[in-house]
């Protein structure tokens, strides 16, 4: 039975705390879109979106309206296009992904994602054709997305596949200089892409998965670091306490926390999913932070006792945060999936900015945290003269953090042109803003890089 005491916590999370349902994204099959000619094969592609997403923003509307829980986002994720590549260019691409966002635009979602490929165990001419389209494609559209897999722990990691997007970061930022190179935080680098996942820029409706499915994402940062504030004052405040609050209860209430706020947006999820007579997939309960101050990770950290984030100590709180959000989620719904856990992005959390332009918190450190969450390194601004290679090689390191640890990374650098270190970036919405982080040792990969191969699976992916 649900108790009083529930529904007025669940309450004051949505008015006091920043608790909302972040994405909810209808993933779209579209492998049946493929026709003789490219002009054929966008009208099909926009016509199998108008069939399934029409009433989508409509919907998501009414559900948060009736809850009185806020959806921040309503999205749209593709089958990755490059699976429909076989003979087509890389001008064929650029029609394709100009399709998606007039169907993103005529739809009213706020982001469409699945410009991508999957070159994890290498590239076919259509992959190589999809990423060459990628600085193109998202120059020329307003809401599209793409990402690009480029390892796993069965395959290894397509080092000649690390080139080419350390290339095409490089060529998103310089084609939108006067953004501060606001493109490449479209796109997105991975190692153990999940096919479920509703956050952008790495949305996908990936292989296995339902003709057309819906997919919440759900964050909660500010509930936790309420919740958290709370219990240590409770601890501080109680005379009869007999034992000293320790950081196994502080997980515990996050862990508890983490189980509400699942189940709310689990609720939105199948009510969206029940309206419009779709399969529901999975609640992805990750602590994705916005640019507003009580919504933030980087707070989390500070209320649990490192005063300066990127302090030592702060790698354990994030592995502390990740593992009780994930238990708080899986003991809520069978159907989590996605991502689940802490997301670092720092230019959408002012904390993380701030300790960025306060130079406590580094590249170095920020890497060394992504071993434990549940992405990598992610919307970081970087100097615009950081050269290719050096971020192909930034890439290299977090793409083998997941490997080696079955887990997914990612990367997300956004190099503003004619902007160094210590200078400022603004993206606006919830794409914030940062201090940039400085490079160092920058230009000194390029031999590393330039070997190219394969760096292959570890052994353990010998599993059959």
């Amino acid at each position: 039975m649900v108790q009083s005491h529930e529904i007025l916590t669940t309450v004051e999370m949505i008015q006091k705390e920043n608790l909302d349902v972040r994405a909810v994204t209808m993933g779209i099959n579209l492998l049946g879109c493929r026709q003789s000619e490219m002009a054929a094969t966008c009208q099909a592609i926009k016509a199998r979106i108008r069939q399934y997403a029409a009433r989508l923003v409509e919907v998501c509307d009414a559900i948060s309206a009736e809850y009185a829980i806020p959806v921040v986002n309503k999205r749209i994720a593709v089958t990755p296009v490059a699976l429909l590549g076989s003979g087509i260019d890389t001008d064929g691409f650029v029609e394709v992904a100009r399709a998606l966002d007039e169907a993103a635009c005529e739809m009213g979602v706020d982001f469409l994602g699945g410009f991508s490929a999957d070159v994890a165990n290498g590239m076919t001419d259509g992959d190589r054709a999809l990423i060459a389209a990628i600085p193109r494609a998202l120059t020329s559209t307003q809401k599209v997305c793409a990402s690009v897999n480029v390892g796993s722990t069965r395959y290894g990691i397509n080092m000649d596949a690390i080139v080419l997007v350390g290339q095409t970061i490089k060529a998103l930022a310089e084609n939108s200089a006067e953004q501060d190179g606001f493109a490449a935080a479209k796109f997105v680098v991975f190692t153990n892409q999940p096919g479920d996942n509703p956050f952008m820029a790495g949305a996908i409706h990936g292989i296995g998965q339902h003709e057309v499915v819906i997919n919440v994402g759900v964050s909660g940062p500010g509930v936790i670091a309420r919740a958290l504030q709370r219990r240590i004052a409770q601890s501080q405040n109680s005379a009869s306490s007999q034992e000293k609050l320790g950081l196994h209860d502080l997980a515990d209430e996050v862990k508890r926390t983490a189980f509400r706020v699942t189940r709310c947006g689990e609720l939105i999820g199948r009510q969206v999913a029940r309206a419009l007579n779709v399969p529901f997939g999975v609640v992805d309960l990750s602590l994705a932070p916005t640019p507003k101050v009580g919504d933030s990770v980087g707070e989390i950290i500070q209320i649990l006792g490192v005063d300066a984030i990127g302090a030592p100590g702060s790698t354990a709180i994030v592995a502390l945060l990740n593992d009780a959000v994930k238990k708080g989620g899986a003991f809520a719904s069978q159907s989590v999936g996605g991502l689940s856990g802490a997301f670092i992005p720092v230019c959408e959390d002012h904390a993380l900015a701030d300790a960025v332009r306060d130079n406590s918190l580094t590249l170095e450190k920020l890497e060394a945290m992504t071993s434990v969450c549940s992405v990598g390194l992610d919307m970081i601004a970087i100097p615009g003269s950081v050269d290719a290679e050096t971020i192909s090689a930034i890439i290299a390191d977090e793409m083998v953090i997941g490997m080696i640890n079955g887990k997914t990374t990612a990367v997300r650098l956004i190099p503003a042109p004619g902007k160094e270190a210590g200078d400022f970036v603004s993206f606006g919405g919830l794409f914030g803003e940062s201090a940039i982080a400085p490079v160092r040792n920058a230009g000194k990969s390029a031999r590393f890089v330039q070997f190219g191969g394969k760096i292959p699976a570890p052994i353990h992916s010998l599993r059959n």
